[in-house]
This record gives C-alpha cells, sequence and structure tokens, in this order.
C-alpha cells in the first residue's frame, strides 16, 4: 500500500508540474502565512479534554459526540471540504483502514465547514463508510483551535480556480479548518492530536491506527 504522504506529495508534483509559478506562489504564500500565526500551537493538546459538539451528518440528522463517546472512543478528523484533494485522498485512505480502526473497537467522524448536501455528494462518489458531519463557520473546529480565515489574496486565488468555498460551505465567512486527526477517550479526554498549518501534510493513517489500537 502507498504511504498517504507520498500519494499527497505526488499531488504537489503534479499541481507544480502543471500550474504557473506565480499562482503557486499565492499559495505558499498563505501556508507560510498561516504557519506563521502560531495556529499550530493553539490547537487542543494531547491531555486537554475535547469540546462536546452536536453536528448534523449528511442526511441532516444530528449526531452528538456524547453519545459516540457512550459507545466506543473516537477518532476526529478535521478536513478542508470536498474541493480539496488532499482531503479526499485523505478520507480514502481512512476509508480503506476503517474496518480495522472498527476491530480496535473505535469509532471514526469526519467534520468539514461544508454544508450536508456537499457531504452527501462526497459519501456517494468516495464510498466513505462513516459519518461526515457538517460544521457550519468552523463553530467546532475553533474549540479545538484549528479554525482561520481565509485571507482576502487567497480569496481571489480560489475564485480563479472555480472553486466557491462560500456555496461549498453555504455561508460568506471563508472560515475553514487546518486538517488534523484526534484520539478521544470514552471520558472525553484527548489522547491523540496532530494538525498541520500546511495542508499538504496528513498523518499515516497507519500510525494513527497503531496509535488508536494502543490507547483506545
Amino acid at each position: 500500500m502507498t504511504a498517504l504522504q507520498d500519494q499527497l506529495d505526488e499531488i504537489t508534483a503534479n499541481t507544480r508540474r502543471l500550474v504557473q509559478a506565480e499562482r503557486l506562489a499565492v499559495g505558499e504564500r498563505a501556508v507560510e502565512e498561516l504557519f506563521h500565526s502560531g495556529i499550530e500551537r493553539k490547537i487542543l493538546p494531547v491531555g486537554a479534554q475535547a469540546p462536546e459538539f452536536t453536528l448534523n451528518d449528511a442526511a441532516g440528522k444530528p449526531v452528538r459526540s456524547a453519545d459516540l463517546l457512550a459507545l466506543a472512543p473516537l477518532v476526529i478528523k478535521f478536513f478542508r471540504g470536498r474541493w480539496c484533494p488532499y482531503c479526499m485522498t485523505e478520507l480514502e485512505a481512512w476509508r480503506d483502514v476503517y474496518g480495522r480502526l472498527r476491530e480496535c473497537g473505535a469509532l471514526l467522524v469526519a467534520i468539514s465547514p461544508q454544508v450536508e448536501r456537499q457531504s452527501d455528494f462526497m459519501i456517494g462518489q468516495h464510498m466513505l463508510p462513516f459519518p461526515v458531519l457538517s460544521d457550519p463557520g468552523c463553530r467546532v473546529a475553533g474549540q479545538f483551535g484549528l479554525a482561520y480565515t481565509v485571507p482576502e489574496y487567497h480569496r481571489e486565488y480560489y475564485r480563479s480556480i472555480l472553486v466557491n468555498i462560500p456555496f461549498v460551505n453555504g455561508d460568506e465567512s471563508w472560515r475553514l479548518p487546518i486538517p488534523a486527526t484526534y484520539g478521544v477517550d470514552r471520558e472525553g479526554k484527548i489522547v491523540y492530536a496532530e494538525a498541520h498549518a500546511d495542508f499538504r501534510v496528513r498523518p499515516e493513517p497507519e500510525e494513527v491506527l497503531a496509535a488508536a489500537c494502543a490507547f483506545l
């Protein structure tokens, strides 16, 4: 099985071959500024209590974190949206190991600011077996320390490549989460936390799975 990061690096390499240097520079600037904002240091760390949340799934049904944790420990994946190829590659990798995560006795949910209809399309297209929850305005992502507002110059870039984030998210806030992976035990304590300002970097599901089976 090809490592997730190798797959993501291939997306990056293909993008750099196909996209003009001055356009690539816009994204690089945004990543650098986000990193230097210190957002990675502000995320909820291991040992903190995870905020409780209630979010709608792709069918519009409310899902409560307390109900999930009553059943099993929880892996939470925060992602940007179905328009992000890095996010979809990562979620497909989690799809492929989800059976093993369930064998460990844990559950997985994926959370993004996109509206339920977008999540429904995504689940069908990518055959995802776990719930995909909508977090309007990145309210819950903000509680985990992950949310930021896309700067105006980067909004122009997204518009130029026909990524309509306000349409996908159902609001004009331009709020997104940095991609993050959390492990939460049944008492609601965070036992694994990893997030990156650079959206092209994600933890290996195999690594998280090994940790999950140990600490969950």
